[in-house]
């Protein structure tokens, strides 16, 4: 089977088209003798000339006549459709698709999608609330471009940066100061109706773990979430710990928040993707924003 080359089929249109070898080596950026070597290589392979020259003009010959529709109909359909796919993949590129749990997806989010859309107006974000196992298997099934969010334990597949630490705090009713205070040791937890998540959560061993440490903490209910945590905590069910990104919505509830010390317990708030897998220009960008974003807000909340 005889292939040919996009180049030497431009060049045969390029001297069709100027009936100068010269002109159209001046167009491929070549010399002429280059442009001519070209040329006799495509009539080998076609077996026959494409030109006749004169000391004055060149012409193309019955066969090349016949040929010329053929090759600007190819190469004008090549070009239209790699134009196309262009298009297509630079429309993808500034589609931005994000996985995080519930939480942090109705509550962080939706204010640093809103605030980086304001300069980048071109960008698509689609944001994913699901839970920390499923947002792994999509970022290594490629379904999404980052997760954010606690992760815990290792993930082959996925590639962690950490973008701000964050700490376990108590969280209780609001009914008066005392709720208010800035820090409670753990210690002081003895004697709680603990609200907690299930014992096979990774977030729920870290806090086992230290919970280990203070007798007299009852159990209380068990949920899978941690907005329904702070929902069971309102109504006065119990005291619950979670992660102190979570202060966006305790404040949307009657909830006061207290940091955890003696020992204080940090907790990575993280970007994972797709180990291997470069992140998109747009994906970077929210990146280093979502970062500064986050140490601006935590500081103004006094999140720690």
């Amino acid at each position: 089977m005889v292939t040919f080359s996009t180049r030497q089929l431009r060049a045969f249109l390029l001297v069709a088209h100027h009936r100068s070898f010269a002109r159209a080596a001046e167009g491929l950026f070549i010399t002429p003798s280059g442009l001519s070597l070209m040329i006799r290589e495509l009539e080998t392979q076609l077996g026959f000339r494409l030109f006749d020259r004169t000391t004055r003009h060149v012409v193309v010959t019955e066969q090349a006549a016949a040929l010329l529709p053929v090759v600007r109909r190819s190469l004008d359909e090549m070009d239209a459709a790699i134009a196309d796919l262009g298009v297509s993949t630079r429309a993808a590129d500034r589609t931005l698709s994000i996985g995080a749990p519930p939480l942090i997806a109705a509550n962080i989010l939706p204010h640093a999608i809103h605030e980086f859309r304001v300069h980048h107006a071109g960008v698509a974000i689609r944001l994913v609330d699901a839970n920390l196992t499923t947002i792994q298997k999509m970022i290594e099934a490629g379904e999404l471009d980052m997760g954010l969010g606690a992760f815990f334990g290792p993930a082959p597949g996925t590639r962690r940066t950490a973008l701000f630490r964050f700490s376990l705090a108590v969280i209780r009713p609001d009914v008066n100061e005392a709720a208010r205070r800035t820090t409670t040791t753990w210690s002081a937890l003895r004697g709680e109706t603990l609200v907690s998540l299930p014992a096979a959560s990774p977030l729920q061993r870290l806090i086992d773990k230290q919970l280990t440490r203070v007798h007299g903490v009852h159990s209380g209910p068990v949920v899978n979430s941690l907005d329904t945590q702070i929902a069971m905590v309102e109504a006065g069910e119990g005291v619950a710990v979670i992660p102190s990104y979570g202060l966006p919505a305790c404040r949307n509830r009657h909830v006061a928040m207290s940091r955890l010390v003696n020992p204080i317990v940090d907790l990575d708030f993280s970007q994972i993707r797709a180990r291997g897998r470069k992140l998109s220009t747009e994906a970077e960008q929210f990146t280093v924003f979502l970062k500064g974003h986050m140490a601006r807000w935590a500081g103004r909340a006094g999140v720690q």
